[in-house]
C-alpha cells in the first residue's frame, strides 16, 4: 500500500497539497507520479490520508482513494498507519510518499516498493553523488548546514547511518577523484516503505536522542535495531527536495520551463 499525507495545515504554505505548480496541484503531481511507478499493479493500493474535505475529495476528483484521519496526528509516518489501519484487510507494507515531494527520482517508489516484497523490513532510496554533484552539496552546506541528508551503507545495501553531515570523511580524495567518476557520498532521498510490523513499533516508540540531534526520524529505526535497506536509484531530472514556500514553487516552475515537466498524465 502507498500512502500519500496530505494535511491542510502548513504555517510556511497554507492548504499546500492544494497549490498550483505549472497547472497542476502539488497533490494532483505527487498522485500522478505515484500511479505512474504503480503501473497497473493490482496488488499496490494508492491511498491519499487527509484531515481536510477538500483535500480528500481533490483526490478522489483526479481517481485517487482518499481516506480521512486525525488532525492531531503530527508526522507523516503516523498518518499513512492510521490509514493502513483503516483498510478493511491491514497491508502488510506500507509506502509513505510524502504530499509534497512529487519530483522524485524516476524508479525510486518501484524500488522501494520492490525490496520490501522481498523482505526488507524498512527500504528507502540513495543516490550515489559524482564528485560535482558532492562539491554542489558541500557548498550549500556552507549555507543551510541542516539541509541534504547522506547515508553511510554497507555494501548490501544496509544502512549503517544516516547524518545532516556528509559521512564518510574522505582520506585520499584527490587520488579517489583520479581513479573513479563516483564519491563514496550516497545522498538520501525522503522515501519510506515500511514492513507494517516495523512501522507499528516505530510509531510506539518516541523519538529517541541521536534522533533528536540529527533531526532524522530515521534514526531511530536503526537505534531501535531495525534494519534499513537503502536502493540505489538514478539521480532525478531536477532538484527533489520538498515544496515548503512560495520560492520553491517558483523555483519548480523555473525548472519545469527549463527542463519540461517531469510528472507523467494522469
Amino acid at each position: 500500500m502507498v500512502v500519500i499525507p496530505a494535511r491542510a495545515g502548513s504555517s510556511r504554505l497554507p492548504r499546500k497539497p492544494l497549490r498550483m505548480i505549472a497547472g497542476r496541484t502539488l497533490l494532483h503531481r505527487t498522485i500522478s507520479m505515484a500511479r505512474s511507478a504503480i503501473g497497473g499493479r493490482t496488488d499496490v493500493a494508492l491511498v491519499v490520508a487527509t484531515d481536510d474535505d477538500e483535500i480528500a475529495d481533490h483526490a478522489r476528483a483526479v481517481g485517487c482513494d482518499a481516506v480521512m484521519t486525525d488532525s492531531a496526528i503530527a508526522t507523516g509516518s503516523g498518518r499513512a498507519l492510521a490509514a493502513a489501519m483503516a483498510q478493511a484487510e491491514t497491508p502488510r507494507f506500507v509506502v509513505n510518499l510524502q504530499g509534497d515531494s512529487p519530483f522524485q527520482p524516476e524508479g525510486a517508489l518501484a524500488a522501494v516498493i520492490a525490496a520490501l516484497q522481498d523482505g526488507a523490513p524498512v527500504a528507502t532510496p540513495v543516490i550515489a553523488l559524482d564528485w560535482p554533484a558532492l562539491d554542489a552539496l558541500r557548498d550549500h552546506k556552507t549555507r543551510s548546514p541542516f539541509s541534504g541528508t547522506t547515508c553511510a551503507r554497507a555494501p548490501d545495501g544496509r544502512a549503517l547511518w544516516f547524518s545532516k553531515t556528509i559521512i564518510p570523511a574522505i582520506r585520499g580524495e584527490v587520488g579517489l577523484r583520479d581513479t573513479s567518476a563516483k564519491s563514496p557520498v550516497w545522498r538520501h532521498v525522503g522515501l519510506y516503505g515500511y514492513a507494517i510490523d516495523a512501522l507499528q513499533r516505530f510509531e510506539a516508540c518516541p523519538p529517541t536522542a541521536l534522533e533528536n540531534l540529527e533531526g532524522l526520524e530515521q534514526l531511530r529505526l536503526l537505534e531501535l535495531g531495525i534494519p534499513v535497506m537503502t536502493v540505489a536509484v538514478d539521480p532525478p531530472r531536477f532538484d527533489s527536495s520538498g515544496i515548503d514556500t512560495e520560492a520553491d514553487i517558483s523555483r519548480v516552475e523555473a525548472l519545469i520551463a527549463l527542463h519540461g515537466d517531469p510528472t507523467p498524465p494522469l
